[in-house]
């Protein structure tokens, strides 16, 4: 069951969370599960890099987790741009068409799905949009430090084709994530209200304290930058240490009553100089899955996986909501 373009804003994604039981599961990490099968991902495009040479096994993966018990897929547009697939030396035509593709596979996984498995339970394709520092490839998505030299309108232009392509592309609702600071945010909400797009979409920040998104940006400012965009019907947290996230929760809850979600990661932490992920010094992270029933009292509505989490996590998660 999809929604396409029906999923009006608030109410329809509303009456999505109702027939998910009141908290939908969202699918876990596809860069881990790619390079798990196979694929060499050391590139400016990362899991964008199989759009082009393997797109298979992107199918693969979100079967795996639509098997494992997700209500939402995230495609595999987290790192690709247009400008990205241009500097590999694709036409402008050619980025916009793999952009689509990135939504294809994700719709011809959940039809396989629907067409194997005689009761149907309420799946969205969400496209991703990963921020401007995941297309440079650095590592500044992790740290929200873009320079003096990218302003608000800069990203709106980067973004903005990048966006009306997703929002035209068949999916349910576009994906915002690992968004590092508040101008970025509102970059987004600019383009949404000023490209009138017709699906909703959600905002989901990344933090390394606790308090504040990775920038040092005030998580309650960028929380309220979402908040006030109509179309944005849920605002939370991913790529972030599962410790971190009930104090995120409490804090998100304080100027949003949108339904709100959680993504963290497997709890380690991205070296940007080696591209590993590594175990924090001195700090373990519990099986998050045992921390999930906690966040649903508290108030989250969707809960997946990021980074380094399996279809193995999203079945314990899917396990332990019920």
């Amino acid at each position: 069951m999809g929604y396409g373009g029906a999923v009006g804003h608030s109410s329809s994604f509303a009456d999505f969370l109702r027939q998910c039981g009141g908290c939908a599961v969202i699918d876990g990490g596809l860069a881990t599960e790619l390079e798990r099968r196979g694929a060499n991902l050391n590139d400016p495009l990362w899991s964008a890099k199989c759009l082009l040479n393997s797109p298979h096994l992107v199918t693969a993966v979100h079967l795996d987790y639509l098997d494992a018990g997700a209500n939402i897929i995230i495609t595999a547009s987290y790192q690709a741009t247009i400008q990205g697939f241009e500097a590999k030396g694709f036409s402008r035509e050619e980025g916009e068409a793999l952009l689509k593709r990135s939504v294809e596979l994700a719709c011809e996984a959940r039809d396989i799905y629907n067409a194997r498995t005689p009761n149907q339970r309420p799946v969205l394709v969400a496209a991703s949009v990963g921020s401007y520092g995941a297309y440079l490839a650095d590592g500044s998505e992790y740290s929200g430090d873009y320079g003096d030299t990218v302003t608000l309108k800069s990203l709106k232009d980067f973004h903005r084709r990048r966006v009306q392509i997703l929002a035209e592309s068949g999916a349910d609702l576009i994906a915002f994530e690992t968004i590092p600071n508040k101008l970025e945010a509102k970059a987004y909400a600019e383009l949404l209200e000023d490209e009138d797009v017709k699906i909703p979409a959600w905002f989901s920040f990344t933090s390394k304290d606790g308090t504040n998104v990775v920038s040092g940006d005030s998580l309650l400012e960028c929380v309220s930058i979402a908040d006030s965009c109509k179309q944005v019907v849920a605002v939370g947290i991913n790529c972030t240490p599962p410790r971190f996230i009930h104090g995120l929760i409490q804090s998100i809850q304080k100027v949003t009553t949108k339904p709100i979600l959680v993504y963290p990661n497997s709890g380690e932490t991205y070296d940007p100089a080696t591209k590993e992920w590594v175990q924090s010094a001195g700090v373990a992270d519990v099986d998050f899955v045992s921390y999930v029933g906690k966040w649903r009292e508290l108030g989250a509505s969707l809960i997946g996986g990021c980074c380094r989490t399996t279809p193995n996590t999203i079945r314990a998660i899917s396990c332990a909501l019920g």
